[in-house]
């Protein structure tokens, strides 16, 4: 098997490769994000059909970054918070 694909790409797996090691990268702007809370099927749907999902505080995207690296959206904090309760 040839490390590329016809007409000189890279493999599926570089491709994949490569998208991992460039979203350990922060990007600029990265430190104006947040992580959003979103039910967690809705999470794994959105992984399996490259849905966007909608956070407590109404954000609408496609979930592809580590959350751990961000702070929590205060806005959907506060919502999860009173739901609790």
């Amino acid at each position: 098997m040839s490390d590329t694909e016809p007409g000189g790409g890279t493999t599926t797996l570089d491709r994949e490769l490569e998208k991992l090691l460039n979203d350990e990268q922060l990007d600029e702007g990265d430190h104006e994000r947040f992580s959003h809370y979103v039910p967690k099927d809705k999470i794994v749907e959105s992984a399996v059909t490259g849905k966007p999902v909608r956070a407590l505080c109404g954000k609408l995207w496609t979930p592809g970054r580590d959350p751990q690296r961000f702070p929590v959206c205060p806005t959907c904090k506060e919502i999860y918070e009173k739901l609790k309760d």
